[in-house]
């Protein structure tokens, strides 16, 4: 029998007795918090009574002052990083102690083309987390698995979790899920005190994913934005695919329930609904279906791809063929699960997040632009059309956003090469957070200058990142080795331009209600500003104390 098998047959534990285990009280860290299915959880952590601390884990930070992501704690760690097993496995370790479960959401599917990036991720990253989880002495670790870690099937017949988990060859993906499955049983045979569980959902939608649909399979070549005037009249699909999904609300419930039940064994999650061709056709389009020999969606697809007009291989394609429907009989009998939302309802959330570029505050979830006035989880809101009117010189007034936009890229090198160079001091979480507000307020300026009909002035920013790198030549009393002195020229230099961005905010500010913009974000625009100026002024005083002693502290900013 296999271990799922095992798993699977084995009798649940009284809840009521897991839950005495917890004391009343439960800490949960959550790598890969910033995703998909991270956030949607955060938000199920958030409002469960029993979990009283959440750790969020991820690479680049969220906005901590935006919601979920305000609700949790938060560490800057790349399971990915070069810097050897040991030293990433004593990290996470270290965050991970005192944690009643740790579960493992981080999966890295763009980009394509670098499979041992992916893999180092996707398959040694798990390894790491489970590891760390080993030497904390967590007793709980739960891992996001995927319906595309099952071998092949051909037919319609749902699969229990007792399906071989072999993945399907020419899926990238697939081929790493299930090279994570047998890194996950490794961990169970050698260490039978860790509950291990594993959920394989099927695939996950919500609105606040649009994007991230948009940026990691689709490409910024297809036109979605059309979905704003109506749904196409037809739609094409290969002839035989059938689609389970799942609201990422519904999997975050799910995933809370095996945390809260420390449950272990593998579970299926899947929304009831079966959709074919023709549900897809009307839930996208308008009822018409042009069905595609699969064959023939495989030969555009691949030469799209090596085109570079999309960014999902083939194998994308392989998987959805082939992956079977789910039997969830597991989650809903043992911990009482159910979805909530159908998988056409998820579908709808989805393509209404694509119509008007939805997001959240993370790097992987962030808004395309700004939206309508109405929807707050934007950076920024219009009242109505933007719009110069005739009494300012709309010359001017474009020149100066684009000059903003110059400086916006400036500033948003310059701190991503401070979070990599600093990632050994205090301040590397915060710069992290730092970076992608910067990002989101340079997209902010592409939006503006683009609804303007501004020309971004390309040329400038090309001149902006090359001055960026030359400021890395100055004169620091260091050729080669980064010297302790950068860190105090780099917060000055980056806090010179926050003041310049505050400015720029006051000036639209001013003209709000001529352009059309919403004055109370600009207002918050403004606000934050000054929390970022107080972060630089803290960061500051910690690198001007070290720059110049002899006998600095082992805190000191990293040589790297």
């Amino acid at each position: 029998m296999s271990a799922h098998a095992a798993a699977r047959e084995a009798p649940a534990p009284d809840a009521s007795a897991r839950r005495r285990c917890h004391g009343g009280s439960m800490r949960v860290v959550v790598v890969g918090a910033t995703g998909n299915a991270g956030t949607a959880l955060l938000r199920a952590l958030h409002r469960d009574p029993q979990v009283t601390s959440v750790l969020g884990v991820a690479r680049r930070l969220p906005d901590r002052s935006a919601e979920p992501y305000r609700h949790a704690e938060w560490a800057a760690l790349d399971i990915a990083a070069e810097d050897g097993n040991e030293a990433v496995v004593d990290r996470l370790a270290e965050q991970f102690r005192g944690a009643d479960a740790v579960v493992h959401l981080a999966w890295l599917v763009q980009p394509n083309r670098e499979r041992d990036l992916l893999r180092r991720t996707n398959v040694e990253g798990t390894r790491r987390v489970g590891d760390a989880v080993v030497h904390a002495g967590v007793p709980h670790l739960v891992a996001a698995s995927s319906v595309g870690a099952y071998s092949p099937v051909d037919d319609d017949v749902p699969r229990r979790e007792d399906w071989p988990a072999r993945g399907i060859p020419t899926s990238h993906y697939s081929v790493d899920k299930a090279a994570q499955e047998r890194v996950l049983d490794e961990l169970e045979a050698a260490h039978p005190d860790v509950a291990v569980a594993r959920l394989r959902p099927s695939l996950i939608f919500q609105a606040d994913a649009a994007q991230a649909v948009v940026r990691y399979f689709l490409g910024p070549l297809v036109p979605v934005q059309l979905l704003r005037q109506g749904r196409p009249p037809a739609l094409p699909l290969p002839a035989g695919l059938r689609m389970q999904a799942v609201h990422a609300a519904d999997v975050a419930d799910a995933y809370r329930r095996v945390v809260v039940e420390r449950a272990r064994g593998a579970f299926n999650v899947a929304a009831d609904d079966l959709l074919h061709g023709a549900d897809l056709a009307r839930i996208v389009g308008h009822g018409r279906l042009v069905e595609v020999p699969p064959t023939a969606v495989r030969a555009a697809l691949a030469v799209a791809y090596d085109s570079r007009l999309v960014r999902a291989d083939p194998g994308w394609l392989d998987m959805a063929m082939t992956v079977p429907v789910l039997d969830t009989d597991r989650i809903r009998d043992e911990l009482g699960w159910a979805p909530r939302r159908t998988a056409a309802e998820a579908i709808e959330d989805l393509l209404g997040g694509m119509a008007v570029g939805q997001g959240v505050r993370s790097a992987p979830l962030r808004p395309a632009t700004p939206r309508p006035a109405g929807e707050s989880v934007l950076p920024l809101r219009h009242r109505g059309p933007v719009r110069v009117p005739e009494s300012m010189d709309s010359g001017l007034f474009g020149l100066y956003l684009a000059d903003h936009l110059t400086a916006a890229t400036a500033g948003l090198e310059l701190v991503e090469r401070m979070v990599g160079s600093h990632q050994d001091t205090p301040f590397h979480a915060e710069l992290a957070e730092l970076a992608e507000q910067l990002r989101g307020e340079r997209e902010l300026y592409r939006d503006l200058l683009h609804r303007l009909d501004v020309p971004l002035r390309r040329p400038r920013q090309a001149l902006a990142w090359l001055g960026e790198r030359a400021g890395r030549l100055k004169l620091n009393g260091r050729l080669i080795q980064r010297s302790p002195l950068s860190a105090v020229l780099e917060a000055e230099l980056l806090r010179s331009m926050v003041v310049g961005k505050i400015g720029g905010w006051r000036t639209l500010r001013e003209h709000a209600a001529d352009v059309g913009l919403d004055a109370a974000q600009l207002d918050d625009l403004i606000g934050l500003g000054h929390r970022q100026l107080d972060l630089l002024d803290r960061f500051h005083a910690y690198a001007r104390e070290r720059a110049f002693r002899t006998d600095a502290p082992e805190s000191q900013p990293s040589e790297r």
